[in-house]
């Protein structure tokens, strides 16, 4: 009995190394993202460019890790999840360091490319790893729940340090500072990841992978292009949903041999996931995107306290999401992520209420209140995309819902941005974008209860 108990506690030891190491990964590449964009004006300076070069400074990143992300899954798939999770902290830390001594504009965008190819990687492979090691939905709840909220300190932790270190060290600092940690993900890696793999009868689909990429980085770039060429980003996305037509008839064709088997979409649970990550970060990318620049637009806040405006969303989000694994098991999916959901939209309506007032009071209520919905359906929304699909499609599923949240925030981007500036790019403007995001919010919460299961299905 001592035995079996002492196997127990062992095996639980080691599958919370192994949350440590995917969680520190994650906190990495989040907390990169969250504060690269405080460093444009200092690198500007630094090499003497312009808004064109600082722009690709950004987007170099984002869009290598578009257009490789699905291919990132299935490498994971094929090949070893711990292997590709390794290979992507490694190029990472490796691109970090590039960052960090860049010599030049050009070998500095050029990093930032090579940053984002270990994202494409890490990403979606530490979401299959998890899967894999957390058989158990109840358990793999919990896990997926500390998993998410890492995302959440990334936007609470990631401002504020980086403008600490800008400040004092100067900008390249904010790239030595993730070093030691992605080199400590890598070497806990090893000893806390098991290896698992699962090619099936699957071959290397270059066809999808081509178009795939095509998609992705269409989608990528016109969010890119939406605010500065809203027309340019139409016609960008016109010729993706083009290349979409052509990819889902090329895959459906593959069968379960394709880059994405049509067979994850025929399960409701992933689909409703799908759908509901893209609905949910269409409205909170499309509202991180808008109500900072009407801040500072108005002259009410600088562009730093206009993150620590941001602040209580981001909090609410961490303290959440760490139990939102116990609430599930209280609750059910179907009503955490339908709940979540509801809350983003009332959230939304409270801060285009708010944006009209002379204090800020309305809209940091409404902050709470979506941080509050994010950290109810933010984990759950992984549980199920993961734990609606075969173990053999884990990482693909990963990749697929990491599409979802980018497809979402893209267009959030894009069309949220489109409506405020119709609307005269002030409060006015905010709440019309922020009620057609709320209504969008409103949609995905019922079509969750709809098609999304009380309990977990595997295919």
């Amino acid at each position: 009995m001592n035995t079996v108990l002492s196997a127990s506690s062992s095996a639980d030891r080691r599958r919370w190394l192994t949350l440590t190491t995917l969680c520190l990964a994650v906190l990495v590449a989040q907390v990169d993202t969250a504060i690269v964009n405080l460093a444009t004006r200092p690198v500007g300076e630094a090499f003497a460019v312009g808004v064109g070069a600082l722009q690709w400074f950004i987007d170099s990143y984002n869009l290598v890790y578009a257009v490789l992300l699905m291919t990132g899954g299935v490498l994971a798939d094929f090949y070893g999840r711990r292997l590709v999770f390794m290979v992507g902290a490694g190029v990472f830390t490796v691109a970090s360091l590039l960052c960090a001594i860049a010599p030049s504009m050009t070998f500095l965008i050029g990093a930032r490319a090579l940053a984002g190819l270990g994202a494409a990687m890490l990403l979606p492979a530490s979401l299959a790893i998890i899967r894999i090691v957390w058989d158990n939905a109840a358990e793999r709840n919990r896990a997926l729940g500390i998993w998410a909220a890492c995302n959440g300190l990334a936007m609470a932790i990631g401002p504020t340090l980086g403008g600490l270190l800008i400040h004092y060290f100067g900008w390249r600092s904010i790239f030595v500072v993730v070093i030691p940690l992605s080199v400590a993900a890598l070497v806990l890696a090893v000893p806390t990841i098991p290896e698992t793999s699962d090619r099936g009868n699957r071959g290397f689909d270059m066809w999808g992978q081509c178009l795939g990429a095509l998609v992705l980085g269409g989608l990528a770039l016109a969010g890119i292009k939406a605010y500065e060429s809203p027309g340019l980003a139409a016609l960008i996305l016109l010729a993706v949903a083009i290349v979409l037509i052509l990819f889902v008839w090329i895959e459906n064709k593959q069968g379960n041999a394709a880059l994405v088997p049509p067979g994850i979409f025929t399960t409701s649970a992933f689909r409703g996931a799908f759908i509901a990550t893209a609905g949910m970060t269409f409205g909170m990318y499309g509202l991180l995107f808008l109500l900072p620049l009407m801040w500072q637009s108005a002259g009410r806040f600088t562009a730093v306290n206009a993150g620590v405006a941001l602040m209580p969303m981001a909090l609410v989000f961490v303290i959440v999401s760490a139990y939102s694994g116990k609430i599930v098991s209280w609750l059910g999916q179907r009503f955490a992520i339908s709940g979540g959901v509801t809350l983003i939209a009332l959230g939304l309506l409270l801060i285009a209420i708010g944006s009209g007032q002379t204090t800020i009071l309305m809209s940091e209520v409404g902050l709470g209140l979506t941080g509050l919905g994010m950290g109810l359906a933010t984990g759950p929304l992984m549980a199920v995309a993961v734990g609606a699909v075969a173990v053999a499609w884990s990482g693909t599923a990963s990749a697929l819902i990491n599409v979802a949240r980018m497809t979402g925030a893209t267009l959030g981007v894009a069309v949220l941005g489109a409506i405020y500036e119709s609307f005269g790019e002030g409060a006015v403007g905010l709440q019309m974008a922020l009620q057609v995001a709320a209504s969008v919010q409103i949609v995905c919460a019922v079509y969750c209860g709809w098609a999304l299961p009380g309990r977990e299905s595997v295919l």
